[in-house]
This record gives structure tokens, sequence and C-alpha cells, in this order.
């Protein structure tokens, strides 16, 4: 059974529980639109002695294993923004040369962008990152004079930069089913259509999870909202770069895109609309990006997110194999060395640079802690002794004792076979030092 959430139950989302679904989820605590999930057990804590820190003077060559936070900026990309920052710094609207060369920079990133994805140049509308446009879905779909009749669905899963926008329109009035997924972290298509109702304006749900890497079913779920005629959007923004992503293929109406997960900068993105379809502007204004995103353009940014598409789409297929393989082999080290190691997310169905595993009964911030020369992420945050483990974990059945090991490992162009064999030491001497002071 699929519970949907309405106006006049928010209060049980403020300090109550509340189950979502079939899910195991605890509950969420709703403070100014930000959600968190706490731990079933808030006094779960090791009692391993904390491990000394190195200082910056015996860090070793840093290893980057955090592609899924952040990735560098490419050359190439660096090199087609430059001009713009310096002489060609024109405004795209103005009819003199330089704002005639400023647009078309714009136009042939879009372009790029386009290309990348399968669409039309005229489908691209640049924004400022993944969260942008994932708001410019949720809040520009639904009837803003009578929001009690929307009806959107997601994901227990979900980003906050989707969970959070439809949280706040949750407590304007609409209407918000929010899917459980299982231990592998996917959505079941038939838990789409028991959820759609005759007032579903949209189902969002991303492609990849940010810490599970894991895939979800979206051409199939595809199918499910043309036979409603749903809008479906996805929140592309882990999976684009990584994988081949085709709006067409996917049977999508929006897609999300995040420039600083693909060697872009920070602060650029795009959304896709399919020719079509349309959506209230977040920002009003003058009649930018076709009347759908107001405020003079960002060449500079715009350049950057057209060349990194275009380095991406020439080399995706050799990147992604390569990185796969990186990625099997630190995998296979680590379940070799470390045992009772658990695997979080889905063994096949999940983007081929990340690594989401959980070390039982310790904390993955303690072991990253000890190894400063290593650089990625857990699953889990420590407040006040105690270790609330993420809501995707959560979402997905982890164990508190588990999800609180859980370490994300995801690798990038940049890695080397060296580095991973490195990484892997680190971590399994590391493991296996916690472990015998924890016995």
């Amino acid at each position: 059974m699929i519970t949907m959430i309405r106006m006049g139950e928010c209060s049980k989302l403020d300090g109550g529980s509340f189950k979502f679904g079939v899910t195991s989820l605890e509950c969420l605590k709703l403070t100014k639109f930000r959600f968190e999930l706490p731990t079933p057990n808030p006094t779960l804590h090791t009692s391993v002695e904390e491990e000394p820190i190195m200082t910056h003077k015996n860090i070793e060559t840093p290893i980057y294993l955090d592609h899924n936070a952040t990735t560098p900026v490419e050359p190439e990309v660096l090199g087609a923004m430059m001009p713009f920052l310096t002489e060609e710094f024109g405004n795209p609207s103005s009819g003199y040369s330089l704002g005639k060369q400023a647009h078309d920079a714009i136009e042939l990133a879009r372009e790029a962008v386009a290309n990348l994805l399968n669409a039309q140049s005229g489908e691209i509308v640049f924004t400022s990152g993944g969260s942008e446009s994932n708001n410019m879905v949720l809040k520009g779909i639904v009837d803003l004079t009578d929001l009690q009749k929307c009806h959107i669905i997601t994901s227990a899963i979900e980003h906050p930069a989707i969970l959070n926008p439809a949280l706040f329109l949750m407590e304007l009035g609409v209407n918000l089913t929010i899917l459980p997924v299982d231990r592998s972290g996917r959505v079941d298509p038939d838990d789409v259509i028991k959820a759609i109702s005759p007032r579903t304006v949209l189902i969002t749900l991303m492609l990849a999870n940010n810490e599970t890497g894991t895939l979800q079913p979206i051409q199939e779920i595809s199918k499910v909202a043309r036979e409603h005629g749903v809008p479906l959007h996805t929140d592309a923004a882990q999976a684009v770069g990584k994988i081949p992503v085709d709006v067409a293929g996917l049977g999508v109406d929006f897609l999300s895109v995040a420039g600083h997960k693909l060697y872009a900068p920070k602060g650029v993105g795009a959304l896709y609309i399919r020719d079509g379809r349309s959506l209230i502007p977040l920002i009003h204004g003058a009649a930018q990006e076709n009347g759908r995103r107001a405020g003079t353009e960002n060449v500079v940014l715009a350049a950057g997110l057209g060349a990194a598409c275009r380095v991406a789409s020439e080399r995706l297929k050799a990147d992604a194999e390569r990185i796969r393989g990186l990625r099997n082999h630190l995998q296979e080290r680590l379940f070799k060395e470390i045992d009772g190691l658990v695997l979080n997310g889905h063994p096949e169905e999940r983007l081929p640079n990340t690594l989401n595993v959980s070390v039982p009964g310790l904390e993955g911030s303690k072991i990253l802690d000890a190894i400063p020369s290593l650089m990625a992420s857990t699953g889990a945050a420590c407040h006040d002794r105690t270790v609330k483990i993420s809501h995707v974990l959560s979402a997905m059945h982890v164990p508190p004792e588990v999800g609180m090991g859980a370490l994300r490992l995801t690798l990038g162009r940049g890695n080397t076979m060296e580095q991973v064999d490195a990484a892997a030491g680190l971590i399994i001497r590391q493991v296996s030092r916690m472990q015998r002071k924890n016995r």
C-alpha cells in the first residue's frame, strides 16, 4: 500500500512519526523545509578509540575518490571559458558584434548539451545547477491557483534538491506521495502505477543515486507515465557524463543536469524541457532563455558546460569502461581483505564509478578521519556522540550498525590503478587496526 501525504498530515512530520508506504523509514523531521532521518537507535556508537589524526606535514599524496561530490574542471573547459572572462565580455542581448559573439557562444554551448542528451537545442535551458533545475520543474508544473488539486510522486531516496521542494509544496497544499525502495535502492514501477491518481501532475525520480550509484528503471516508469498522461522528470545530475543519457530513449519530459558533476564549474547546470511541455518560470524578468529563465545569461559558465559536454560526448564510452575496471578492482580488493563487508546499492544496475560499502560495527567517518590522504565520503553523520545514517540508506532498510560504517568511494577520469591500490591498502589497514581494537 502506497501512502500519500496531504497538507493536513504535516503535523506528523514535525517531531512525530510517519511511515511512507511499505518502507521501514522511521520518520521525517521537517524544520524550515529541511528533512532529517533520525537513526532508530540514538545511542548507537562504537567503542573504538580515536586514531591520531595526521597533520598536513605527514599526509601522503592525496587520493581523490569523491567524484560524486564534485569533479575538477577539465583543461578544455577552462580554455573555453577564458575568452569570456577577458576580451569577449559582451551582453548576449546586445545587437553589436561583441554581443553577437556572446550570443553565439551560448547557442554553441546549448547545442553541445543537447547533443550529449540526444535532445534539440531549443529544449535546453541553462540554469545555475541541478538544484535550480529541480526547483524549476516542481514549482513550475503545479497550478498555483489550486495547489490542493495537484499531486506529485517522488521517492524516499531522492536528493534534498527534490525532497525539500516537494515538502515545501506539500506545506502549501500539494498532495505528495513518497515511494519506498527495495534493499538495492530501486523503485518498483508497480508502486508508481498504484500511486497515480487523476490529480497527479508530476512523477519525479532520480536517474542515478548520488550515494549508492543505483540506477532507477526510468524507461519502464516512463511507459507508465505516458499511459496515464503524467509528465515525468528525472534528476540526472549524477548520471550525465558517466553513462549514456538519451532523453528520447528514457522517455522523460524533464531532465536536470549539474555541471560540476561532469568536469564543468560549479554554479551552472541545465534543464531539458521536452518540446510541447511548459513550466511557469521560477525567475520572472526579461525574456532570456526563450522566456523560461530571466536574467542576463552567464556566458562564461554556459561555455564551460558546453565544453564539458563536448568532452563527455567524445570520451564517455572509453572513460566508463576504464573507470568501471578500476571500481571493480577496488571492490574486489576490499571484499577479499575485509571480513563482513557489505555492498550498499544494486550490484549491477549502478554507475560505473560508484562503490558504496559498509564495515559493520565501525564508523565510516572514523575510518576516513584516520586516513587524511584519502578524500571520500560516508553515508552517516555524527552528532552529539551518536551516529545517524543517511536517509538513502535508511530507506533501503540498511541496519544502523551497518549503515554507520558506510564509505562512498567514487572514481573519476584522473584516477589510476596505482591510486586505487593505494586507497585499498589504506582502507584495509585502517579497518584492520580498528577491528582489532574493538574486539
